[in-house]
């Protein structure tokens, strides 16, 4: 469960730990203190986890593995410290798409071939209607209303004109909305 402090992006598992403690982490781990560099790890595993799990869906432990690698082979390049949760989020969602992608989960359910109601392959869980959108669109709904960006923000960390995820969010929005109340 996401902490309520937006300080912690991390979670609640240490209260006595804010943000703060992932840019200490940062700066010790580039200064070659190893033992920082696993406690940073391990820090930002759940955060990174709860990015890339409703965008991988059962793909989403291998995302968030592939995610890790990145922050760790990166994190020289990692200008600002204070913009770790930022630069963190964006290797993420990254991961997440490609990881996705290549899983073969790039083509969306034929929304004509959802189950109807009853129907008992019909879960009612926010996981199974997600598992029905595309990886890019899962990806807009999550920095959208997961994490709560705005769409300029979004449209940056995916790489697309700020007016192609605002009609993906659309689209998302729309193609979520029917699949849950079919």
């Amino acid at each position: 469960m996401p902490s309520a402090d937006p300080a912690d992006p991390v979670g609640p598992a240490d209260p006595a730990a804010p943000a703060d403690r992932g840019v200490a982490l940062v700066r010790a781990a580039r200064r070659g203190d190893t033992l920082a560099l696993h406690d940073l790890l391990d820090h930002l595993t759940p955060y990174i986890a709860r990015i890339c799990r409703p965008i991988a869906l059962d793909d989403g432990p291998d995302a968030t593995q592939e995610a890790l690698v990145a922050v760790f082979s990166r994190l020289r390049s990692l200008r600002e410290p204070e913009a770790l949760y930022g630069w963190v989020r964006a290797i993420s969602v990254r991961e997440a798409v490609r990881v996705a992608k290549r899983a073969g989960r790039a083509r969306p359910a034929e929304l004509a071939d959802i189950p109807e109601r009853g129907d008992p392959q019909l879960a009612a869980d926010i996981d199974d209607v997600l598992a029905r959108l595309s990886p890019g669109h899962r990806a807009v709904l999550v920095l959208r209303d997961i994490e709560g960006m705005d769409e300029e923000s979004a449209a940056a960390l995916l790489g697309v004109p700020t007016g192609t995820a605002k009609s993906r969010l659309h689209r998302a929005r729309q193609s979520f909305r029917k699949a849950w109340s079919a």
